[in-house]
């Protein structure tokens, strides 16, 4: 991958269902181009599946993501014993077996099983848990009763899932509905933020080095100040966490053709006054699972 790659993938990531014209209107690429790149990163298995689900504030659901040195053996293997969990749909493992995994919670009440389990069978003795906020979808010109998904939102969902890059009239046909109402019904999704159209992204199949920033802010840094830290760095920049739980913390994934370029995000950020520590951790692998999330659309 290049540069122009990881900022392709990272629109794809927040919308998948971008056209090529969009695409390249924000690449300054020709379609043709921005077509080609994707069809490479799906060759080569970086991307594997567009991806649509149901949005994580309509089922109410916690993502969190709880991290830590492993003392496990070896890691192999790992992957097997956390894929049937039901709530983990992420895991990857970085240097010094370091291990970050991602779950989606039905509610606060599970995170103690969870955590337990992880100590059990990735053996996560002081793992750190991270609870991540969810964008508030209620609008001022919405009602919150409306807020909802109706039988057709869910089919045109469950059509899309494995293929959120699906054009209309594929849709429309598939699910014997006019072309004017499956889009109506998917524009209103969108709007409102009850649809998550992403994309499965295996940034280890390439060669290149992603790396996860474990930055602490100081107290005194104003809220605006870790959005102009990653402004620094558009084309390494991938997406960032924040939690409700940690303040002042921060879990950035950044990518870099060579260690150089890591070395110097870390020294730059080292540099940053309102910046109390930045640790790196280099991830080589990584796995996406199945969840109850997924399982609601094969109902």
């Amino acid at each position: 991958m290049d540069k122009v790659d990881i900022t392709l993938c990272r629109l794809l990531l927040s919308n998948s269902r971008l056209s090529y014209r969009e695409l390249a209107d924000k690449l300054n690429l020709s379609v043709t181009a921005v077509h080609s790149r994707i069809q490479s990163l799906m060759n080569a298995g970086v991307i594997r599946h567009f991806t649509a689900k149901i949005s994580l504030s309509v089922l109410k659901a916690v993502p969190v993501v709880i991290f830590g040195l492993s003392k496990i053996g070896l890691v192999k293997g790992l992957e097997s014993r956390l894929a049937n969990h039901g709530s983990i749909y992420w895991l990857a493992i970085g240097s010094g077996n370091m291990v970050y995994v991602g779950a989606y919670l039905k509610g606060v009440n599970e995170l103690g099983s969870i955590v337990q389990y992880l100590k059990e069978e990735a053996k996560l003795l002081e793992p750190t848990v991270g609870i991540v906020p969810l964008p508030n979808i209620v609008s001022t010109e919405v009602g919150s009763s409306n807020l909802v998904l109706h039988d057709l939102d869910y089919k045109i969902i469950r059509c899309l899932k494995d293929n959120s890059r699906k054009t209309i009239s594929e849709a429309a046909y598939e699910l014997n509905v006019s072309a004017k109402t499956l889009h109506r019904r998917l524009s209103r999704m969108m709007k409102l933020g009850l649809i998550e159209l992403s994309m499965e992204w295996y940034p280890d199949r390439s060669n290149d080095i992603i790396t996860v920033f474990h930055i602490n802010v100081k107290p005194e840094a104003d809220k605006y100040f870790i959005g102009h830290l990653f402004e620094k760095y558009p084309s390494n920049m991938i997406f960032y966490w924040e939690f409700s739980n940690i303040l002042n913390f921060y879990l950035a994934f950044f990518w870099a053709s060579a260690m150089k370029e890591v070395h110097a995000i870390r020294e730059g950020m080292e540099n940053e006054r309102m910046i109390q520590s930045v640790s790196p951790n280099i991830l080589y692998t990584g796995y996406i699972f199945e969840t109850w999330r997924d399982r609601l659309l094969e109902m």
